[in-house]
């Protein structure tokens, strides 16, 4: 669907659905993703199935998930979304999960990230994308601030975690700052 330099952003399919469920069941995966939220994970394989029912008949005018696979090797390696696309108000909050961990910190997130704002601002009349991340993933923020988001705002002490409590860090770019158009 979307080809960069490192992976390729597709449809989801709902053979998908087993990657989802690895990955949502791994601790470090949902340690990183979501900052250890259980909504996030253990869950089951019905769950998963419940939840992509409903991600396979999303309407992409409001919201879409894609499946992000390596490019060199074909394989599934991780999710990117989109959600509350609201053209009145020309915004979307999206986000990336790399799952398989040997392709953390090797670029394949951002590459992901970048396709996806690429889509959404040619795709769309957006005026402004928007995400988060907790304060302890240093990771996403480096990879954020790289592409050109901007540190917006702090929800101070908003996330616990392994008895501490860390910031939500929001993020925005307006399509003005985006250097790399669609």
């Amino acid at each position: 669907m979307f080809e960069g330099n490192l992976v390729r952003l597709r449809a989801l399919r709902p053979e998908d659905a087993e990657h989802h469920l690895r990955w949502r069941n791994d601790p470090e995966v949902v340690r990183w993703a979501t900052a250890g939220d259980p909504t996030f994970g253990p869950v089951t394989a019905e769950a998963v199935d419940l939840g992509f029912a409903t991600m396979l008949r999303l309407n992409p005018r409001e919201s879409a998930v894609f499946t992000v696979e390596d490019l060199t090797a074909g394989s599934v390696i991780g999710m990117a979304d989109y959600r509350d696309l609201d053209p009145y108000a020309g915004t979307a909050t999206l986000g990336v999960t790399i799952g398989e961990r040997e392709f953390w910190g090797r670029g394949h997130g951002s590459d992901a990230l970048r396709l996806l704002v690429d889509h959404l601002f040619g795709a769309y009349c957006l005026s402004r994308l928007e995400l988060d991340t907790w304060s302890g993933n240093e990771r996403a923020v480096r990879a954020f601030t790289g592409l050109g988001f901007r540190e917006e705002g702090r929800r101070r002490s908003a996330v616990p975690l392994d008895g501490k409590r860390y910031d939500r860090v929001l993020f925005g770019m307006l399509r003005e700052e985006w250097a790399h158009p669609a």
